[in-house]
């Protein structure tokens, strides 16, 4: 049996094809309100279902409820704030129960909101709560800081969804799609993999060890907005590719794109992404060493850890716990603190600094660390591009 999506229903906040060309005649009419590239994917993910019970931005209740308490109103756990924010002079014009059109830098109609609710916020309370610092340099804090200083609640309807680049549209699912496709395959446990850098060796052995234990791994990037720095998302898919054609049984792994944003915000999204992936259908989540996180913000194993601050199934999906792990020479294999006896001296580890040092470099990173074909699919990225 599947499992119940959040909440026990699959949201839809997309129009019928037959109502698209009433809905957009009706919002060019509208009131125009700028989605941001984050914006843009979250009203996607309202619309396919990936943030039910969600069925549009957060009014007041709801984002202080999920700041403070970690909950909606009803209780339900969800961990980080979905909202629309837009300058005063805009929110002004306002009224309760109004229409607004959302529409992308291109002035394309997205969709449509019904404003229920305008409040201002708090940046570094909601950075304290969420991201655990007030440090700008942080860039979740840093985007808080950034955002105009209204936030608007209500309900949305989605009348275009974006059209993602051919590499990404191809693997994406909605989270109804992504259940029919687990039932055809008879799929009934099901372990996500979120990652938004390309698999290495150490992550490679967590999917499979997770997949002995379940009927299938969804290997999930996230494809969304990154920061500054952080390898293209064409460039993981082609690696992804690789990995999955020559090294994952076809019958028991399947990639598919998870279109959401980075937020950095470690423990927090680490539920965040277990919630999304309980609506995708998945029934297990791993959760490995700095889950979302950026610098040195948060603990090792604290997006661990913070699953323990709800009852067991209260979130509904399984999270499965892994710790650092790493290639050791003397034991021959890849092993964790908890398998291998040996001194660090044998364990082969390149920090994220090291591994783009040998990449400008045009040096093969070890094979104990990355596939060779991934290394290779790096190194040419590299030399043709700025990170």
């Amino acid at each position: 049996m599947a499992i119940k999506p959040h909440g026990g229903k699959l949201i839809s906040r997309l129009c019928s094809p037959e109502e698209k060309g009433e809905l957009l005649a009706r919002a060019r009419e509208l009131p125009q309100s700028l989605l941001s590239k984050r914006g843009i994917s979250d009203l996607e993910l309202l619309a396919t279902g990936v943030y039910s019970p969600l069925q549009g931005f957060m009014t007041s209740e709801a984002y202080r409820s999920v700041v403070k308490t970690m909950r909606l109103p009803n209780g339900l756990p969800w961990a980080l704030p979905i909202v629309h924010a837009v300058p005063k002079d805009f929110a002004d014009g306002l009224g309760e129960g109004d229409e607004i059109a959302l529409i992308d830098s291109e002035g394309a109609v997205l969709g449509m909101m019904e404003v229920n609710d305008k409040f201002t916020f708090d940046p570094e309370t909601e950075a304290k709560e969420v991201y655990r610092t007030t440090d700008t340099e942080h860039p979740g804090v840093a985007m808080l800081h950034e955002m105009p200083p209204v936030l608007l609640g209500g309900p949305v309807t989605a009348i275009n969804l974006p059209v993602h680049e051919p590499i990404f549209q191809k693997y994406l699912l909605t989270p109804r799609e992504s259940r029919y496709f687990f039932n055809y395959k008879g799929w009934e446990r099901i372990v996500a993999f979120q990652t938004r850098n390309p698999i290495h060796r150490a992550h490679e052995y967590l999917q499979k060890c997770a997949l002995e234990m379940v009927d299938a791994l969804l290997i999930h990037p996230l494809v969304g907005e990154t920061k500054a720095g952080d390898i293209p998302a064409d460039v993981r898919m082609e690696c992804y590719e690789v990995l999955i054609d020559k090294y994952f049984p076809m019958e028991r792994a399947y990639l598919s794109v998870f279109p959401a944003a980075m937020r950095y915000a470690g423990p927090r999204e680490a539920i965040f992404h277990a919630i999304c992936r309980k609506n995708y259908g998945c029934t297990h989540f791993i959760v490995g060493r700095d889950h979302a996180g950026v610098g040195n913000y948060y603990g090792t194993y604290d997006a661990q850890k913070i699953f323990s601050e709800f009852e067991p199934g209260e979130i509904g999906i399984t999270p499965i716990f892994f710790d650092y792990t790493f290639y050791c020479r003397a034991c021959g294999h890849m092993a964790s603190d908890k398998t291998c006896p040996h001194d660090t001296g044998d364990h082969v580890f390149l920090s994220g600094t090291k591994v783009r040092e040998m990449l400008k470099d045009g040096k093969d990173l070890p094979d104990e660390f990355t596939r060779p074909e991934i290394s290779q699919i790096l190194m040419e990225a590299y030399r043709t591009m700025e990170f």
